[in-house]
């Protein structure tokens, strides 16, 4: 009898359809019953119903390993949107400023000294500084650019909300936050890890002026994000760049940036992190959905003002604009914001459109 069972096994495989081993000793156990006919019909069907899955995810695979690496990104962080909750451990926070007024995108020339930003009403000035090493040598550096400048300064004002302290000990918290943001932490002279520690040394070194005015007066303040650095010298030849293990934010900066902390994503931010104006364009719906109550057009030439850098015809920057705007809908589907001939328009929305876990009280 035993040496039957396998001939049996095998007559239903071809017969009827049954492949999986659970599903054939189910069968097996049901043959000679009088639910046999029925019993049978259901572990047929639940054999089709593993094989669409089955068919459905070797689809997905497929079309998965086709995309380039950062749309198949943006893929996997909207899935998971899709089928879980956001919660407070997925939030980060940046300081409002940062994300209106957004930093270079490129690398500036180190004899370029100053950039301005501006958007409708309001300026963010930019002064690069220097630092000094341990032998006391002055040390330029370059103004803050790009999507590291970015992250990095998301990951200090993060943990300073978090720490609740205006001081951050950059040695614990940068080189996994670098892994999760999709980078190697590697070191080295064009390591990834050394890139960003590059750019806290640019901020760290910078000055900001924020200026608002309303057609009658203006005001500016001046900004350093950081009063203290600690610094060391990196002990290798080929990794001469001053890194820091301990910022201090400035008095006046931390307490704004407790009053005016940005809430997002850390997820939705790593599906963003290698372009800047992705980066950008991120932050700054966040803001504006975040303030309106209402429906706010905002023309090409005010968007041209804030991501338009780089761009020396509005009708390429339209068609960026109109790409980079569609990878952040490829995360965000449910985004309540249109391009059109005139410019960008915006719905209020609830924080879940952009995976944020709490509703959040408007400002008046």
């Amino acid at each position: 009898m035993a040496d039957s069972e396998p001939t049996n096994a095998l007559t239903l495989v071809a017969v009827d359809g049954i492949r999986d081993a659970d599903l054939l000793a189910s069968v097996e156990k049901a043959r000679g019953s009088i639910a046999y006919e029925s019993s049978l019909r259901v572990y047929q069907s639940i054999q089709r119903e593993r094989d669409a899955k089955a068919a459905h995810e070797g689809e997905k695979q497929t079309r998965l390993a086709s995309m380039p690496r950062e749309q198949r990104r943006r893929y996997g962080i909207r899935e998971v949107f899709e089928n879980s909750t956001p919660t407070a451990a997925d939030v980060r926070h940046l300081h409002s400023v940062i994300a209106i007024c957004g930093m270079p995108y490129e690398r500036q020339p180190v004899d370029v000294r100053e950039f301005e930003r501006v958007q409708g009403n309001m300026a963010l000035d930019l002064s690069a500084g220097y630092l000094r090493n341990a032998e006391g040598k002055k040390i330029v550096q370059p103004l803050p650019f790009g999507p590291k400048a970015r992250l990095v300064m998301m990951h200090l004002c993060s943990e300073g909300i978090r720490q609740k302290s205006p001081t951050i000990d950059i040695a614990e918290s940068l080189t996994g936050f670098v892994r999760d943001m999709g980078f190697s932490d590697s070191g080295g002279k064009k390591g990834p890890l050394t890139a960003f520690k590059e750019q806290i040394n640019a901020l760290a070194a910078c000055t900001m002026k924020v200026s608002v005015w309303d057609g009658v007066r203006a005001r500016t303040k001046s900004v350093t994000p950081f009063d203290e650095v600690d610094v060391w010298l990196a002990p290798h030849p080929d990794q001469r760049s001053l890194w820091p293990s301990t910022v201090t934010f400035n008095d006046t900066f931390f307490e704004s940036l407790q009053r005016h902390a940005l809430p997002v994503n850390s997820q939705a931010v790593r599906a963003f992190a290698g372009s800047a104006r992705k980066l950008d364009l991120y932050f700054w719906l966040g803001y504006k959905l975040y303030n309106i109550t209402k429906p706010l057009n905002i023309s090409w030439n005010a968007l041209g003002e804030q991501f338009g850098q780089g761009f020396g015809r509005q009708r390429d920057f339209r068609s960026r604009m109109a790409l980079e705007l569609a990878h952040i809908k490829e995360v965000f589907p449910k985004l309540p914001v249109k391009l059109d001939e005139n410019g960008i328009r915006l719905e209020p929305a609830g924080p879940d459109v952009l995976a944020l876990p709490a509703v959040r009280s408007r400002k008046k």
